[in-house]
């Protein structure tokens, strides 16, 4: 469906990557995996269009839509959701007319056997299964499907876009993107804006309704359950793995070792030759033998090894002055957007030195009470800010709000101050952009790059009320682990808004859950969140349909220990019956491949020929003896699991 080949694009002297070709398929499910900054976005770009290549070939039939969702997008503010996600069908009524057009000319005609009627007819039978792919007549019902299937109410639909936070406008972008059903999708992290069921709902989709598929996602769960290829760029290549992403690590690993066997071998190789060269160089006798030495070693093509990116960001957060014993003091705070409230009679106090998080769906307004917090939009009620408060906040669009025309030097440079100015390389080298990579632009990087500029920004200034709108959405998880020890290390106050309960984890000592217009505070940390509310994941925890009762709402921070324990036995138990049933899985497939074996050698000790054939003969049986001992390994692991089920 597309080709590629040859592909090259490079920024500065060092190319991005080289020589890259291969082909998409029409029922590939493709996983663009590599370090940050490998280039994974640039090849989407590429693919799309929106980016041309250094040289090499992009081979794209006309007939082949694309649909391309990047990480940040500028979004319109000006239509309702349903007029907004309609746009998707703007080639639909132009559709509809041609195939009128050719129904008529078809009832007119009369040379049904001639080849150009033949051709009008195939051309219309194709024509109106591309209509009905796109909805038919019936649109606006899948339209609302759609929506529905990415989280939006029924209530939602008349809305204006711009009561809703960035993360549902991305969804109104994505549900347009499928709706046109494109014959390739080219999705650049999407999981980001979702919920767990919006996730879910996104894989059952692509699995049943999708053609093609190239995807960029730090959600490994998400890329397993809907790729069955994987691609790495890396030292500047691609490798192709016809495989999903848990078999690519496997075989990466092993290939790796292979390689760094094979490096060591020809190190050893060299070794030798420039030995011999040196040693008899300047005998007569031994010429002809050090010429061809010489030229073995010149025809020797250096072996490469996948690069491992074992970078380390180093981030540790300024000083900051002492704030007010209570920088954030809310009393019955309430939100409106027209007629639609996000929230009311919010009513909580922030002490100094606390670490919370904001936790919730997307759109129940997280977002929108750390912009009152900010001062950002309007509210009702009070809000008071403590004394001495400095806020340092870093939202979810702050990549977006970086100028892409200058470099990764300038964008500090203006604006560091001071003694900072001086010490602007060692700032960049600590967030792993030192040396030339400093001098790259801005327009060039990846989310995770952005991300991480961004926070070397929210460094400059001396704060002690951090405000962190999801921070880890575009950082791997070695930096997302430096970002939580380097927030656990800060002097001051935090409130962290994520669906990460990994990073939240040992974090945070206060959670405060937003739904249905509420805001109800949970004493402890996230674990202990998530044991009262019974849920394995903080999206399981806010999809509770029935929500607790109000004395059940708060976990006592005297029983946090307790709570945490049971908790972490809840979580083994269920890692226990996950991998019981892996391994039930593992021996099905082998008894199946048994069973298929048998009979195939059925089939061939059938034929007379092979009736004398004592190496089939043997296989037979010593496949059969397998497939039995297998059978009874299978009733082992099956009643295993059947008691890990009923503990």
């Amino acid at each position: 469906m597309i080709s590629v080949e040859n592909l090259k694009v490079e920024f500065s002297v060092n190319p991005l990557f080289r020589d890259v070709s291969f082909v998409i398929g029409d029922r590939d499910r493709i996983a663009l995996v590599g370090k940050n900054g490998a280039g994974k976005s640039t090849m989407l770009k590429i693919l799309c269009g929106k980016q041309k290549p250094t040289s090499g070939t992009v081979s794209v039939p006309a007939d082949t839509t694309i649909g391309y969702l990047p990480q940040v997008m500028n979004l319109s503010d000006d239509t309702t959701v349903r007029e907004e996600t309609r746009k998707a069908f703007s080639n639909h009524t132009e559709m509809k007319a041609r195939l009128d057009r050719m129904q008529e000319e078809m009832g007119r005609r009369t040379d049904y056997e001639s080849a150009d009627y033949l051709e009008l007819v195939e051309k219309f039978s194709q024509e109106h299964d591309r209509f009905m792919m796109l909805g038919g007549d019936n649109y606006e019902a899948e339209m609302e499907r759609t929506l529905t299937g990415l989280g939006f109410s029924g209530t939602d639909f008349d809305r204006p876009t711009r009561e809703f936070s960035g993360g549902w406008r991305m969804r109104i972008e994505l549900a347009k993107i499928l709706l046109r059903h494109p014959d390739v999708l080219l999705l650049d992290e999407p999981t980001n804006h979702l919920d767990i069921e919006s996730i879910q709902w996104l894989e059952r989709f692509l699995a049943q309704s999708a053609k093609a598929v190239v995807l960029v996602s730090h959600d490994r769960a998400f890329i397993n359950n809907v790729t069955n290829r994987t691609i790495e760029i890396t030292c500047g290549h691609a490798e192709d793995y016809k495989v999903n992403y848990d078999h690519y690590v496997v075989l990466r690993k092993e290939r790796r070792e292979q390689q760094i066997r094979a490096y060591e071998n020809q190190q050893k190789e060299i070794a030798d030759i420039k030995a011999f060269i040196d040693r008899f160089r300047y005998q007569a006798t031994k010429a002809v033998q050090v010429q061809q030495r010489i030229k073995q070693l010149e025809k020797i093509v250096p072996v490469e090894v996948d690069d491992v990116d074992n970078r380390v960001m180093h981030l540790k957060f300024p000083p900051c002055l002492r704030s007010g014993d209570f920088p954030v003091i809310c009393d019955e705070v309430r939100k409106d957007y027209g007629s639609h409230t996000v929230f009311e009679h919010v009513t909580l106090t922030i002490r100094r030195g606390e670490k919370v998080a904001f936790v919730g769906k997307n759109g129940e307004g997280k977002s929108t009470l750390v912009k009152c917090i900010m001062g950002e939009i309007p509210f009702t009620g009070q809000l008071k800010i403590g004394h001495n408060v400095q806020i340092g906040y870093f939202a979810q669009n702050q990549a977006q709000l970086l100028d892409e025309t200058l470099t990764i030097h300038d964008t500090i440079d203006r604006v560091a101050t001071g003694e900072m100015r001086l010490k602007i390389n060692d700032l960049l080298g600590a967030f792993m952009f030192g040396g030339e990579i400093s001098e790259k632009s801005v327009k060039v990087l990846s989310g995770g790059e952005r991300s991480r500029l961004a926070m070397i920004r929210l460094l400059l200034e001396p704060v002690n009320l951090l405000i962190l709108d999801e921070p880890t959405n575009h950082l791997d998880m070695q930096s997302k682990d430096v970002l939580k020890e380097a927030i656990k290390a800060f002097d001051g106050t935090v409130i962290v808004v994520s669906h990460d309960r990994e990073f939240l984890d040992g974090l945070v000592s206060k959670v405060y859950e937003f739904g249905g217009g509420k805001v109800t505070e949970h004493l402890g940390g996230i674990y202990d969140y998530l044991l009262a509310h019974n849920a394995e994941t903080i999206n399981e925890a806010v999809n509770v349909a029935q929500p607790l009762q109000p004395d059940r709402n708060r976990v006592e921070a005297s029983t946090g220990g307790d709570n945490k324990l049971s908790y972490q036995e809840h979580k083994e138990q269920q890692k226990k019956i996950r991998k019981a049933q892996r391994a039930v899985e593992e021996s099905e497939s082998k008894i199946a491949k048994y069973e298929n074996r048998l009979k195939e050698l059925d089939r061939l000790l059938m034929d007379p020929a092979n009736a004398a054939d004592m190496e089939k003969v043997t296989e037979y049986t010593g496949t059969k003896a397998l497939l039995d001992k297998e059978n009874d390994h299978w009733m082992e692991l099956s009643m295993t699991l059947e008691e890990l089920m009923n503990q």
